[in-house]
């Protein structure tokens, strides 16, 4: 009997882990050298949590999620930009960076400026950050 019982256990667990990894849920980029998560609030008084690798496992744990972003050590933007159907709304110039706020096919949103944004990409010379809706915290 207890054999039995252990062994609908295993097949409970081995269902219940299958659907987790079937499920839809999926990062909205391809994890570059970390990868983060805002939750809770889709502005700067977010809570913010970042991984190394294992990004798309690590979302299908969290709850709350308003946006994303993940840093490359390079990236072609117009092929980024194709490949997420975005196209450029407005650029901002810094002093170490240059900025693009964008509308692309992502799943988070936020209007800035009294457009609506969902892709934030920033080009430093040392690496590239992309963000949905937006990056948020240092960049």
């Amino acid at each position: 009997m207890r054999a039995l019982k252990l062994g609908a256990l295993m097949i409970i667990a081995a269902a219940v882990c299958a659907a987790a990894v079937s499920l839809p849920k999926h990062t909205a980029f391809e994890c570059g050298e970390s990868y983060t998560f805002y939750l809770g609030s889709s502005s700067s008084n977010c809570r913010v949590m970042t991984v190394d690798d294992n990004a798309g496992l690590v979302l299908l744990t969290l709850k709350d999620v308003r946006g994303e972003a993940t840093t490359y050590a390079e990236l072609d933007v117009e092929s980024f930009l194709k490949d997420n159907g975005g196209r450029i709304l407005f650029k901002e110039q810094l002093s170490d960076s240059v900025n693009y706020y964008c509308s692309a096919d992502l799943p988070y949103e936020i209007e800035l400026y009294g457009r609506t944004v969902n892709l934030h990409i920033c080009i430093k010379d040392s690496n590239v950050t992309v963000g949905s809706p937006i990056i948020f915290g240092g960049y």
